[in-house]
């Protein structure tokens, strides 16, 4: 099989035809509808219809009469209506629901896909050859590996959800009574001290590992001390609490996990208490802000918090918090930050 210059990769063409019977299976159909005929079918203007195909990260195609569209996307398109038509959704976020729903399942499906397409890869290369019978016989095992994966993956998909929205219910539902998005909690960040320096010095294969062991460390810490992981940027975390003295032990414990992990860097934590607007489960506000900057202005190993949650923190034995000088940080000319640390340690 032909394999290009850049990477060894096997050529587009070579893949028409196992990324056409792959597109088939996962689709749940053949294409069959232009957008004009599935925005008919489904009982939506054209105009919306395209917002919300948009807002879920797909392109339009140029032309209006090419068939792209299934029955699955009209069915789709019908549900996401729905919702807004039973008053389940206001009118004015139905597009940003999409949008959220969109963002999530693509970085989803990358990995997903990656998977699948690990697995072609390796029986192209086995297959030794080009010729279309070598391509058809690729091209079936693909796809017999999508329906196997397919129906998997949803259960596990909807496991996983339901079990997220069971265990997050409480914390929301009742903290959400007055209807407002606005809550006040303790939002944290930890990161990787010389991330990027490290990254020029190891392998792919190593940088994946430290990835995990990062990501995972993080996750078990925060989770396990009543936390919740907002979102993973490479080499930082974003976390939040609602409870003061939860926020500060997950900090500490989260310098003890990377102090006793092989090969993770120490690592930078910063915590910052405060009201916040939470919006399709990320959150925004000025304490983001103020606990981005004590996590840059941290010492290797070191926690830092502001003054906010130190208040909330007095009286509190078991911890020890010490006054720094206001920091002069990007948007704050006077931040005040203080030390974190256990009493049995001083």
């Amino acid at each position: 099989m032909a394999e290009d210059t850049a990477g060894g990769h096997p050529t587009p063409p070579e893949f028409a035809l196992i990324q056409a019977e792959v597109e088939r299976n996962l689709l749940g159909g053949d294409v069959k509808y232009t957008r004009g005929q599935a925005t008919a079918v489904a009982g939506v203007p054209l105009e919306r219809a395209q917002r919300l195909w948009v807002a879920m990260g797909f392109a339009v195609d140029s032309n209006p009469d090419t068939p792209m569209f299934t029955d699955a996307d009209v069915e789709a398109l019908r549900t996401i209506t729905s919702l807004v038509d039973m008053g389940i959704i206001d009118p004015e976020l139905e597009v940003p629901v999409t949008r959220a729903l969109g963002q999530s399942f693509a970085r989803l499906a990358e990995w997903q896909l990656g998977l699948l397409n690990s697995h072609i890869l390796d029986r192209v290369k086995q297959s030794g050859g080009s010729d279309q019978a070598d391509v058809l016989a690729v091209a079936a095992q693909a796809t017999l590996v999508a329906e196997q994966m397919l129906p998997a993956l949803e259960k596990l998909q909807s496991y996983v959800w339901r079990r997220h929205l069971a265990s997050n219910a409480a914390r929301f539902l009742d903290s959400a009574g007055d209807g407002s998005d606005s809550r006040t909690l303790v939002i944290g960040f930890a990161d990787m001290v010389g991330y990027t320096s490290l990254t020029r010095r190891i392998d792919i294969d190593e940088l994946t590992r430290l990835l995990e062991d990062f990501e995972s460390t993080a996750m078990t810490v925060i989770n396990q001390g009543r936390g919740w992981v907002i979102k993973n940027l490479g080499d930082e975390v974003m976390f939040a609490v609602e409870d003061p003295a939860d926020a500060a032990r997950i900090a500490l414990a989260l310098q003890d996990a990377a102090l006793a992990t092989v090969d993770l860097p120490a690592l930078r934590v910063g915590l910052a208490m405060g009201p916040v607007l939470l919006r399709f489960g990320d959150v925004y506000g000025s304490v983001v802000n103020i606990a981005a900057r004590l996590t840059s202005s941290a010492r290797p190993g070191a926690v830092l918090v502001d003054a906010t949650l130190a208040t909330a923190l007095e009286g509190d034995d078991d911890l020890q918090l010490r006054s720094l000088r206001s920091l002069r940080v990007r948007g704050f000319s006077r931040l005040k930050a203080y030390a974190l640390r256990r009493s049995r340690d001083i």
